[in-house]
């Protein structure tokens, strides 16, 4: 049987909510992921795209989710890899056609050998083809040279949805959540003068995979002025004795990721200087978690961070200025050029969750609702080079 992350009614009700905004007349198709190629013949682990994840929790290689309306209702389709034996034997056992349509939550199952031939038929039948570009060529060119057929972009709808986590969601979360938590306090308890950066991601990254989970973004682990480079991510030197370490690491549940980043000591104790900015730091955090509030707009959570990391900056003498002269007049002011980042990001199946409402973005400003997931991360950084 399908072992999937939620309930068939679950994943039902996520295509309905979808499908019922797509008129009537047109075509929906969401590929997955191509297989990446690391070097010659060897792919990177695969990782199905977070869309079909969504609607359908299929997450094998070659496939494409289609639902198209026949009569009074929509008519939903998994295109998938057949049964070959001759394959199965290099590359693993595959669901096939049949399985897929009877323990996926979809009405039918066909096999990609038939994607064109297909999608060809039900292209000349519609008005509109509602297609993820970009991650299927195939599909793209179809699409593109379809005659009468327009092309719509699925993802705006999919995105609002996306934004609000169902309890079952928050669940999974919460699992990634302390499998990564539990990970940073294992790399603490391991910490040592002189440990190299890479020691820790293998400590952590370890961690992952003994919990069956796996890392949703490269680690990141810096000491010393390595912990200011905001992706920093080469990982091979060593530690020195009196340097801090910082540990931005996260993993995935059933696709869904969690993103901790904390910062300590090699040597166990932090000196007068760095236990002023951690606890300035961690002052800022929970102001900006205060303001996490239903009904707040998304800036709310920044401005509370940059407040107290400005006047942080001044009560330390680092900055010589007011504080309306420290944030300036768009939270654009000196105390940036130790604070160079947004506060948070949304979470969900991506670590840089869909939806917005980053520092930066365009379009109208996003306000905080019930069900959102986000992460509240403000940071000092004062690097020597």
């Amino acid at each position: 049987m399908a072992e999937l992350a939620f309930s068939a009614s679950e994943y039902l009700g996520r295509q309905l909510q979808f499908l019922n905004q797509i008129p009537s007349d047109s075509l929906v198709l969401i590929p997955t992921n191509s297989v990446a190629y690391r070097s010659n013949d060897t792919t990177f682990p695969f990782r199905a795209n977070s869309y079909l994840l969504y609607l359908c929790g299929w997450n094998n290689p070659e496939a494409v989710f289609m639902a198209h309306h026949d009569a009074d209702s929509w008519v939903t389709t998994l295109f998938v890899q057949p049964r070959d034996t001759k394959a199965e034997i290099w590359t693993g056992r595959r669901v096939g056609v049949e399985d897929a349509a009877s323990e996926w939550p979809v009405d039918e199952s066909q096999s990609m050998s038939d994607l064109e031939d297909i999608v060809a038929a039900r292209l000349d039948a519609c008005k509109q083809a509602y297609l993820i570009q970009g991650v299927n060529p195939t599909l793209d060119e179809m699409v593109s040279s379809a005659v009468d057929t327009d092309s719509a972009d699925p993802t705006p709808i999919l995105d609002e949805m996306r934004v609000r986590k169902s309890n079952n969601e928050i669940q999974l979360m919460h699992k990634s959540a302390d499998i990564a938590s539990e990970a940073h306090i294992e790399a603490m308890r391991a910490t040592y003068s002189g440990i190299g950066e890479w020691q820790l991601q293998a400590v952590i990254e370890g961690y992952f995979t003994s919990n069956k989970s796996q890392w949703s973004y490269p680690s990141i682990i810096g000491g010393g002025d390595n912990a200011t480079i905001l992706h920093y991510n080469v990982n091979s030197a060593d530690i020195s004795d009196g340097e801090l370490v910082l540990v931005d690491a996260g993993c995935e549940v059933e696709g869904y990721a969690s993103d901790i980043t904390r910062t300590w000591p090699v040597n166990g104790k932090f000196n007068d200087a760095q236990r002023e900015i951690y606890e300035l730091v961690l002052k800022a955090q929970i102001a900006g978690i205060e303001a996490c509030q239903a009904g707040f707009p998304w800036s709310a959570i920044h401005h509370a961070t940059s407040d107290v990391l400005a006047q942080g900056l001044i009560d330390l003498g680092i900055l010589d200025c007011s504080l309306e002269e420290a944030l300036g007049e768009n939270f654009d002011g000196p105390y940036r050029n130790y604070f160079m980042h947004g506060t948070g990001h949304m979470l969900g199946l991506d670590v840089h969750d869909v939806g917005g409402g980053r520092q930066g973005d365009e379009g109208p400003e996003r306000e905080l609702e019930p069900g959102m997931v986000l992460t509240v991360e403000p940071g000092l950084y004062f690097g020597a080079w």
